[in-house]
């Protein structure tokens, strides 16, 4: 498929339509060209590290991304301890969170930021109710549009999941919190093969009749590329299906280095939501070889470029994107960031040079 491109960039005559899902408070998205971006490097970013990161990193990481204009940061998981051990101290996050509110939130309102958390199960919900906090607001699901990936990472069919997924709606919506779903694989299955657009629109359907806000469609090993995004898309916005695309959000891994080429095709479609992570942090522990997410700062350098607003700081996110590489002793995976740092205090630097000539002429003076 070709993209026209001029098609998908802002224009001062030709302003595009804002499809994007946003109940809180947040003054960017009553710009019209603007894009939301949700930060899943906290919970998406960090499930896959082979070394537990402590609590306290993972709640400054948090506050740190909120500083940054981020609107919807995931915060973390209620799944089995013993399958996800990185997300054990999700209950001690979500309490602290609960009662330390981040300055962000404070000077933003109640509904200023959005901390979601993924929810595997009915279990999983109770187990974040019982904590008894006042900011559980939303919560995440995930389905797969593969059978051997849902079998591997869920331990059911898509079917059984489905059934599950009925049950956390039921009691999410008694509740008064909003439900975002996540399906997997829809590009291609490590184990099945390439993945019908059919059977991702079928799933897609059946989590919006529950109840789910917004479906998030994840290229999970990445290896989608514009012409597979194209068609999925496509076909999720036709006939007979006819799915709003203000009900769809993007999340791409970068395996292939063909994230940022998939999002201009998701936004050539109308998709006007993207997931993303700091510091590109990511992978999946049951797709080998799938790398990390497209990182939040790549993403962001991206869609400002081309026209479009996201309301985040790219200097703070590319700060945050630093420090907690450091903090987990890898290399960034973005490459704005650290280009983005190393311009800056180049910048710094030869503007110190300038204030200690003038100094030291003032001196000789």
């Amino acid at each position: 498929m070709t993209v026209d491109i001029p098609k998908i960039l802002p224009s001062k005559v030709a302003v595009l339509p804002h499809h994007g899902n946003n109940n809180h408070t947040n003054p960017a998205a009553s710009h019209p060209n603007y894009v939301k971006i949700v930060e899943v490097g906290p919970r998406d970013g960090l499930q896959n590290e082979k070394t537990i990161v402590p609590t306290p990193t993972k709640i400054s990481l948090i506050n740190k991304l909120s500083s940054t204009g981020l609107r919807v940061i995931e915060a973390g998981a209620f799944v089995s301890p013993k399958w996800v051990p990185q997300m054990s101290d999700t209950p001690q996050i979500l309490v602290h969170l609960d009662k330390h509110p981040t300055p962000a939130v404070a000077a933003a309102g109640a509904d200023g930021i959005m901390y979601p958390y993924l929810v595997p199960n009915i279990q999983g919900l109770r187990r974040a109710l019982e904590l008894g906090t006042t900011n559980l607001k939303e919560i995440a699901i995930f389905a797969s549009a593969s059978e051997g990936f849902s079998q591997r990472n869920i331990n059911c069919s898509i079917a059984e999941s489905l059934v599950r997924f009925r049950h956390v709606l039921d009691l999410a919506k008694e509740k008064g919190i909003r439900v975002r779903g996540y399906i997997s694989m829809v590009i291609s299955c490590p184990y099945d093969g390439p993945t019908p657009p059919a059977v991702v629109a079928d799933v897609t359907q059946k989590l919006l009749d529950m109840g789910c806000y917004e479906i998030s469609l994840g290229d999970t090993n990445g290896s989608g590329t514009p012409a597979t995004v194209s068609a999925l898309l496509t076909t999720l916005t036709s006939k007979p299906y006819l799915i709003p695309v203000n009900k769809l959000a993007c999340h791409f891994h970068d395996t292939y280095n063909q994230a940022l080429v998939n999002s201009m095709a998701a936004l050539y479609h109308g998709i006007r939501v993207f997931d993303s992570s700091v510091a590109g942090l990511g992978g999946c522990p049951y797709s080998k070889g799938a790398t990390g997410n497209v990182s939040t700062e790549d993403l962001v350098y991206f869609l400002e470029g081309i026209g479009f607003h996201t309301g985040v700081d790219l200097e703070r996110v590319s700060e945050v994107g630093e420090w907690i590489s450091n903090e987990l002793g890898r290399k960034n995976g973005s490459k704005v960031g650290p280009a983005l740092l190393t311009r800056r205090r180049a910048e710094l630097e030869k503007e110190k040079e300038k204030e200690r000539a003038h100094h030291e002429a003032e001196i000789k003076l």
